[in-house]
């Protein structure tokens, strides 16, 4: 099956996708009605607020019955306030002097599939550079390991090499620092290529360095061993040091996270460095101002460096940054977001320490079908906001002053979203997000949908989601259950859910699952799980371990034949994914992965839940084959009458990102709710 040019592969394909589409017959009725729920919540429109850069302000917007957002820019010199500049891109009058630098829809229409990966303009505004996978079969994939150097106008023969990577484990990616002075592979200066590279560190497995720059000194993030430190704590601190003294052995002024925090990310601006942490798994930013009065002998914590804490709206808030390119603003951007508020894009000056809201997530729920959703509820807590500002009273009335008149909006009346912390099997809390309506949840009698992912540290995407509110306003509960091997808790988080410590992943989602029965949130019998690539290899795994505990699940481009995949070194990711899941090459290595791949764990002649799964044909991450071999042996496997109701979706000109905007999409969600209403016996409620 690994071969996809085959064509016995895709008239099996077809035909599975002929036997999904039978069994589905009887939900086109509800699909429509789903789908007609869907796409009116979404505003006709959609645009970004402006970000400047430079003297440009560059937006998105999606125009009204478009599917692809297109990417635009105008000089901000222009413009007659900011608000005026909003709603004109905002409404049906287009700026005449705006540039439109790159229109998704246009290329979608070449090439009838499309998707769009990296996108950058140049530091002077020049030029757009983008990767673009139309995924035709027609077209070379291919990485070079190694980072070349091309003069604009020449010819590719005069490239000039600048690093090789020759150990295939590794991968080779390439940024600058945010003032544009140095690349950072090893580090190179941006202004001189040629002068050679000059290395930070020695490379050691599991040490990872972020490089950036700020007058003359190097500002790295890592979490290299200290030598004879003082501190105890685990994860990224922060480390300073001369640029001329980059290649010393010893990192000379070390700037340490408090006790009780993890310290996962920076930015940094001319005057300003951002530092994003985790307390307890819960997101926390600040700012620390420039020029820092610190010497270069002493260990000192970030406390102690005067920060400003951003307020953030509630303990189950996502932060998401923006784009922030402006290396010399005083304002940082990001997108906050939440399962019961739609995404709130927000500045924070760190010079006044003061906020403001610049757009809101439009949601239209008014005609769509479902109980009447009010205008959006005001809904805050005060002592919260001020918890995150610093401890100078002055400070703290400003920050109160400037909340009263900026105040974020949320559904939170009407559905309610709570944070509680399961017991796993080895007594470790596990954070899990449970959402439902307060006027359709019925305590032990609702459905339920636990979501998961637990792979490579990264958050799971508890974001607000207006398709999400036709299975709300059923008495739907959705839960998300942030187990170990995601983001979250820090590296030692997914450090303890990942490689030979994969079984933590899959039985924290077990015990959640449990959880929301046990509590009575979710009816005994009507509890559904879903994933998502790598996130499909712990639903596969709960199911072949307690096949009774899920009465249905979706896998999407689902991982699944984990041992075969990681034993064939010639697919894009597998020696990659060595860090994550283990190298079964290894005997150690392969009797833990053995023991949980979902493909060869499927417990024969038991029944087991409906399931849908979805797959691509040019998926270049997941191949295609891995969903239709696990199909094919779960028919074969399970009880006769279960068998039926395992079904297998799949596209055969998308990717693993998927196909289609914003409103093929809720076609697609409205398709895999009916698979569960159906197979939950509900279809018809």
């Amino acid at each position: 099956m690994s071969n996809t040019d085959d064509p016995h592969l895709l008239e099996h394909l077809n035909r599975e996708n002929d036997y999904a589409d039978a069994f589905m017959a009887d939900t086109l009725k509800l699909r429509s009605v789903l789908s007609s729920e869907m796409k009116p919540r979404l505003p006709p429109t959609v645009s970004t607020p402006p970000e400047r850069w430079g003297p440009w302000l560059y937006y998105q917007y999606i125009p009204e019955g478009m599917e692809y957002p297109i990417l635009c820019r105008r000089l901000e010199t222009e413009r007659t306030g900011w608000l005026n500049n909003f709603f004109l891109h905002c409404g049906m009058r287009r700026s005449k002097r705006e540039e439109i630098l790159l229109d998704w829809n246009e290329l979608a229409e070449k090439y009838g599939y499309v998707n769009v990966g990296t996108c950058r303009v140049s530091p002077d505004h020049n030029y757009l550079a983008y990767t673009l996978d139309i995924s035709d079969a027609s077209s070379l994939f291919y990485t070079l390991s190694e980072v070349l150097c091309r003069k604009l106008g020449y010819n590719h023969v005069d490239d000039l090499p600048v690093f090789t990577e020759n150990d295939s484990s590794f991968c080779v990616d390439i940024t600058s620092t945010k003032d544009g002075k140095f690349i950072t592979v090893y580090v190179i200066d941006s202004v001189n290529p040629s002068n050679g590279l000059q290395k930070i560190c020695n490379r050691t497995s599991g040490v990872q360095y972020f490089v950036e720059h700020h007058s003359g000194l190097f500002y790295i993030l890592t979490n290299a061993p200290i030598p004879d430190a003082q501190w105890s704590g685990q994860g990224y601190y922060l480390v300073r040091c001369r640029v001329e003294d980059i290649e010393s052995a010893k990192l000379q002024n070390i700037i340490l996270p408090d006790i009780d925090m993890s310290l996962c990310d920076m930015d940094i601006f001319n005057g300003y460095l951002v530092l994003f942490f985790t307390k307890k798994g819960l997101p926390l930013l600040c700012s620390l101002n420039f020029p820092m009065q610190i010497d270069f002998k002493h260990q000192v914590y970030i406390q102690d460096l005067k920060p400003w804490y951003f307020p953030l709206p509630s303990n189950t808030c996502s932060v998401s940054p923006g784009s922030n390119h402006d290396f010399f603003n005083m304002v940082y951007r990001v997108v906050l977001s939440l399962p019961v508020m739609p995404d709130l894009i927000v500045d924070y000056n760190m010079s006044r320490h003061t906020y403001s809201i610049v757009h809101q997530e439009e949601v239209n729920c008014e005609s769509v079908g479902r109980s009447c959703i009010p205008t959006f509820e005001l809904n805050y807590d005060k002592s919260n906001i001020l918890e995150a500002c610093s401890d100078k009273k002055d400070d703290k009335k400003e920050c109160a002053a400037n909340f009263n008149s900026q105040r974020w909006k949320d559904f939170s009346q009407v559905y309610c979203c709570q944070r509680e912390e399961v017991i796993s099997y080895d007594g470790i809390m596990v954070p899990l997000t449970i959402v439902y309506s307060r006027e359709s949840w019925k305590k032990g009698q609702s459905p339920g949908l636990l979501v998961g992912y637990g792979a490579y540290g990264e958050d799971l995407d508890k974001s607000w989601c207006s398709d999400r509110l036709s299975l709300l306003d059923r008495g739907w509960v959705v839960a998300f259950a942030d187990v170990r091997g995601g983001g979250g808790g820090g590296p030692s988080w997914h450090k303890s859910g990942s490689g030979l410590n994969k079984h933590n992943s899959i039985l924290d989602f077990v015990y959640c699952g449990n959880y929301l029965v046990n509590e009575g949130y979710v009816q005994s019998d009507m509890l559904g799980a879903i994933g998502w690539s790598a996130g499909c290899l712990i639903v596969g795994a709960a199911m072949n371990m307690y096949p009774q505990q899920f009465r249905a699940a979706i896998l999407k481009v689902p991982f699944l034949d984990v041992c075969n995949t990681l034993l064939d070194p010639s697919l894009p990711l597998t020696i990659l994914d060595y860090e994550e899941f283990g190298n079964p090459q290894i005997q150690s290595n392969f009797d833990s992965i053995f023991s949980y791949s979902p493909y060869d764990n499927i417990p024969r002649g038991s029944c087991f839940p409906s399931v849908l799964v979805t797959a691509a044909v040019n998926d270049s991450r997941v191949g295609v084959w891995e969903g239709a071999k696990w199909v094919a042996k779960v028919r074969d496997s399970t009880c006769p009458h279960c068998c039926h109701a395992i079904i297998m979706k799949t596209s055969m000109i998308g990717g693993h990102f998927g196909e289609g905007g914003r409103y093929a999409q809720c076609d697609e969600t409205a398709y895999e709710y009916a698979f569960l209403m159906k197979a939950f016996g509900i279809l018809n409620e």
